[in-house]
């Protein structure tokens, strides 16, 4: 134990020797640097010879002195890791005081002709450089050591993440990840294909190369996870660069901020970020919108949301609430799903009154009107599930046509301005229930558009992305379980839109109809369910057919293999929005067997009668189809 003790002692003095050694050395450069530094400064550069020729006494003294009081001020008796304040008042007052009695030694040997003759200005100039890289030489590793600290603390238990998209979202996003210490990211570097951004730094990021880079980018850096950062990028894009990825070896987890639809206002925030899914890569197409025309049409008036909780009405409440209506009411026979709702809702002055109500209760209905009197009704209320209500066709009736009925008298009696129906694709020559029911909702509507000033307008678009009970969130969900993930027919095909998209072009087709149309949304192309499947499986980092298994299950009742947007007797023209059309309107003799609106408004009102009444299902499509002479049961 003795000799170990005594060779810690000597081993603690070694270090102390080489410590003091190593600041004598540093100290002795710059008293000579600076000493020279100053007469060239003082000089322009251009040091007279008398002074070259006195140098070396100048610079003996310096050392002297300025050695001495170090000393005794104890600068190369200090802990270089913890050089604090003290220690720095300390390395003042040595630093002052040596140059003071340069001063004066200098001052009083002026008139020798020998050492005499030192500039005052020197003086000055090399206490401020040699006090200034004497500090700087002492701090730095206090300095050094608290940054790495700091920047170990800051790494500590983040993601590493590469931001693709080094445009006006790469800066606000990246510039909250610095900013927020509560930020679970650490971003690494952007890659963009702009060029002229390559080697540049944005907020302290580098921008380390173009999609071209990736694979270097990848291997070099240790990243754990990639944010793509372009809004406005379309799904296309989306799924090269998520192909590009994916052929690189990433299988880890993939970011993105969401569409330019859902960021009217611009910005993005670190709650935005959002795992990839395959909304992102069937969505996202580049829309454009006329928000002055939308806010204008919403803008400080009373809105009446039906199906407020569902997937489409809850987007409705959250997208016009951009806008400044005046009031919104968001009307849900599911109080759940409204209470979900105004939980989501963002922090606005605008009155969201939630009401618990069912659209086929005509009395609880003239309650809501009388009190709040609706300037526009968006109405997306509606029994959707084909397989479900096709064994039910008098509930598809009771809520999807005497419902609607129910709104559309009321709106005419209360002065409403404007109804807008959300329709689907499958009112096209409807094979089920549900399709059947919506067709026959449109036609009533443009009965009654021609009783009074309301404005009654219809849009047809075809499935929503992630909306409840459909494909994606059962396909996410049996993946989830290991599969088998179930698709009815490997031709089965369907038209998708996001949520968001579909709500702001219903919202623009409303702003702009002027009642009885039938508008069309673009739905882009259709996709194949199977080809979905595949794809959510291979998100998820697995193979279709070998880690999860896709079974066919037949077509259920009510089921097309593919879904229309215009019946065989319609065509459409055009509107002024590219991916909105209008449905030509179609002459009542041959969609109706030649009857009239009154025979029309006859036959729906027997086919709400009869859905009351405990008719049979057989009784039911029978009326259904004459009415509607393109429904095809099964």
């Amino acid at each position: 134990m003795v000799k170990f003790e005594t060779l810690a002692r000597n081993l603690f003095a070694t270090t102390v020797w080489k410590r003091r050694a190593f600041f004598l050395l540093f100290d002795l450069i710059i008293i000579a640097l600076s000493l020279y530094a100053s007469f060239w400064l003082r000089f322009e550069g251009q040091i007279p010879q008398q002074y070259i020729d006195k140098y070396l006494f100048y610079l003996v003294t310096a050392i002297l002195v300025k050695i001495a009081f170090l000393y005794l001020f104890g600068m190369y008796n200090f802990s270089w890791r913890f050089f604090g304040v003290l220690d720095l008042a300390r390395l003042i007052t040595a630093a002052f005081l040596s140059s003071s009695v340069l001063a004066t030694i200098f001052l009083l040997s002026r008139m020798n002709a020998y050492i005499g003759g030192m500039p005052r200005s020197v003086l000055l100039i090399d206490f401020i450089i040699a006090f200034s890289l004497m500090m700087a030489l002492r701090v730095s590793k206090r300095i050094f050591r608290e940054y790495l600290s700091k920047k170990n603390k800051l790494e500590k238990g983040k993601s590493r993440i590469l931001i693709i998209g080094a445009g006006e979202a790469g800066h606000s996003i990246v510039s909250e990840m610095m900013r927020n210490p509560r930020s679970p990211y650490l971003p690494v570097g952007f890659v963009d294909d702009d060029k002229a951004k390559h080697g540049l730094k944005i907020h302290g990021v580098k921008v380390l190369g173009g999609r071209e880079d990736l694979p270097d980018i990848l291997k070099n850096n240790h990243i754990d996870e990639i944010l793509i950062a372009i809004p406005s990028v379309d799904s296309r894009e989306i799924r090269k660069l998520v192909t590009l990825l994916k052929e690189r070896g990433w299988n880890k987890r993939i970011r993105v901020l969401p569409g330019i639809l859902d960021l009217v206002d611009g910005k993005v925030e670190l709650k935005d970020i959002k795992d990839i899914r395959i909304e992102d890569l069937l969505s996202r197409e580049p829309v454009s919108t006329d928000f002055v025309k939308i806010s204008g049409f919403i803008n400080g008036r009373c809105i009446l949301v039906t199906g407020a909780g569902g997937s489409i009405g809850s987007e409705v409440v959250t997208t016009i609430l951009r806008f400044s209506p005046g009031k919104v009411i968001a009307l849900d026979i599911d109080e759940t799903e409204l209470f979900n709702l105004m939980n989501r809702l963002p922090k606005t002055d605008v009155e969201v009154m939630p009401v618990v109500a069912d659209i086929r209760d005509r009395n609880k209905m003239e309650q809501v009107f009388r009190k709040c009197r609706p300037e526009v009704i968006i109405h997306s209320a509606a029994y959707k599930h084909v397989p479900i209500i096709e064994n039910f066709p008098e509930e598809a009736i009771k809520t999807n046509v005497m419902g609607t009925k129910n709104l559309a008298e009321l709106a005419i009696k209360y002065g409403t301005e404007k109804f807008i129906n959300i329709s689907t694709d499958k009112a096209i020559n409807p094979a089920s229930i549900m399709g059947a029911s919506k067709r026959v909702s449109e036609e009533m509507l443009k009965v009654f558009n021609k009783m009074n000033s309301t404005r009654f307008i219809s849009v047809r678009f075809g499935n929503v992305l992630g909306s409840r009970g459909s494909v994606i969130p059962l396909f996410e969900e049996q993946i989830e379980k290991g599969g088998p993930v179930t698709v009815t027919h490997p031709e089965m095909k369907r038209y998708f839109m996001a949520t968001s998209e579909a709500v702001i072009l219903v919202l623009q087709a409303a702003a702009s109809g002027e009642g009885g149309e039938v508008f069309i949304l673009d739905m882009g192309e259709p996709i194949k369910i199977v080809d979905l499947a595949r794809e959510m499986i291979r998100l998820k980092g697995l193979e279709p057919d070998i880690d999860i298994q896709i079974e066919f299950t037949g077509l259920r009742p009510g089921e097309k293999l593919f879904e229309e947007l215009l019946g065989a007797e319609e065509g459409s023209e055009p509107t002024e929005h590219p991916k909105i059309f209008k449905a030509r309107p179609v002459k009542r003799e041959i969609g109706f067997n030649g009857k009239n609106d009154h025979w029309l408004m006859e036959r729906i009102g027997l086919l709400i009668d009869m859905s009351s009444n405990s008719s049979t299902k057989e009784d039911i499509i029978k009326i259904i189809k004459e009415i509607l002479p393109t429904y095809q049961s099964r």
